[in-house]
């Protein structure tokens, strides 16, 4: 089982957000309130790996985080 991060929504617009994770099958659509409290919450988005460039490789070797990676790699 997976485990996702999750954030109570808050009532008052000054407080701060809660977070905590809860197990679920990937298969399963994100909880739209607290398995135990009920309160509303929504499923937090992580950051993944690498970094994101728009400024193509100069090198014509394949950049890591370009968006364009040259004629001498395998992405076409």
């Amino acid at each position: 089982m997976t485990k996702y991060v999750y954030e109570a929504i808050p009532t008052n617009a000054s407080a701060a957000p809660r977070y905590f994770e809860i197990p679920q099958d990937e298969s399963d659509a994100p909880l739209t309130k607290h398995p135990e409290t009920g309160e509303p919450i929504r499923r937090v988005v992580l950051g993944g790996f690498g970094t994101l460039s728009s400024k193509p490789s100069t090198s014509g070797e394949k950049d890591a985080g370009s968006s364009c990676c040259g004629p001498k790699c395998c992405c076409g």
